[in-house]
This record gives structure tokens, C-alpha cells and sequence, in this order.
């Protein structure tokens, strides 16, 4: 889904915190109503289609998505422990997607996940690992498991809580 002020809020937030070092301000009266209420939030970054970066919230810590989506696309830029931060040098080779999550819902049987339509996280102990949806190489509900068991530290054999979650995706590349 394309909405540009969105997007654009967040390749602001990482253009000036990576050549000036400050942290966006945000103006909600220029931005969609979506952005005003409180939302979990994941920004991603890719540089020749390829992962750069990618940060985010399940639940909201910042006052309002738009606030979530700068702290997260600083977050995204700078500390995704994956990458190195990113360089002033890369700023016109990259493009942005920013991901507002809906509230999570408890599944209790496999047959109501689909890794095209639904994010989902698993909760193990104090463990956790989520994973977002639509995502390329992740085709089928046992790998989308596999893989968000792995990102929380777990075995594919642990047993876990499981919930689902959509999003909304907006994209600079569509």
C-alpha cells in the first residue's frame, strides 16, 4: 500500500538523525489519522532489495505511530544488531517500508495461521520472537513458526504460545 507521508516520515527520521544526528520532530497535523493513535510499528530498510535493517515495536512505547515509526526508523538505521549502521553514502541507494501491527490475538490451532495474510509471535518463557508477514522464503505456516522460534532462542521442538497479527504495509517501491 502506498502512502507517501508515511513512508517519507520515516526516510526523514533516518536522513536526519545519519547527516545531522538529531531526531525528527513530528508535526501530526500534517500526518494521516492513522498515524495519531498508538500503534506497534516495524520499519524496514532494504539496499538492493536486500535487508539493510528492520526494527520495531509489538506494542507502542511511543505516544503515537508517528512518534514510533521515527524512533524505529532511527532504531532500523542505526542499531539492528545484523548490520552495521548505516552511512550518509547509502541514503539514495535505499528504500523504506514501514508496517503498522494490529493488536495480537491468541491462535490456538495452526490451521488459523497464514504466513501470507498473518505476522505472527511466539512466546516461550521470557523468550519471544516475532515475525512479520508476506515475507519472501516463507511459504508455509511451519517455516514462519521455525523461523520466529529461532529469532526468540528457541528450539523448533518448544512449545509455545502462538498469536497472529496483520499489518498494514506501506512501501516506497510499489
Amino acid at each position: 500500500m502506498k502512502n507517501n507521508k508515511i513512508t517519507k516520515l520515516a526516510r526523514q527520521a533516518i536522513v536526519k538523525y545519519i547527516s545531522q544526528g538529531e531526531q525528527l520532530k513530528v508535526n501530526l497535523a500534517e500526518l494521516p489519522e492513522i498515524l495519531h493513535k498508538s500503534a506497534g510499528v516495524f520499519v524496514t530498510i532494504k539496499k538492493a532489495n536486500k535487508l539493510r535493517g528492520c526494527m520495531g515495536t509489538f506494542k507502542p512505547v511511543q505516544e503515537n505511530a508517528a512518534e514510533e515509526i521515527v524512533s524505529n526508523a532511527i532504531t532500523a538505521a542505526e542499531n539492528d544488531p545484523r548490520f552495521p549502521a548505516l552511512e550518509k553514502e547509502e541514503l539514495s541507494e535505499i528504500t523504506v517500508s514501514v508496517d503498522l501491527l494490529s493488536a495480537a490475538e491468541l491462535v490456538t490451532e495452526q490451521a488459523e495461521l497464514d504466513p501470507g495474510k498473518y505476522g505472527v509471535l511466539v512466546k516461550g518463557g521470557h523468550q519471544s520472537g516475532l515475525l512479520l508477514p508476506d515475507l519472501s522464503g516463507i511459504n508455509s505456516v511451519e517455516e514462519q513458526l521455525k523461523v520466529a522460534k529461532r529469532k526468540a532462542g528457541l528450539t523448533e521442538e518448544a512449545v509455545v504460545e502462538i498469536y497472529r497479527f496483520t499489518v498494514q504495509r506501506f512501501s516506497e517501491d510499489e
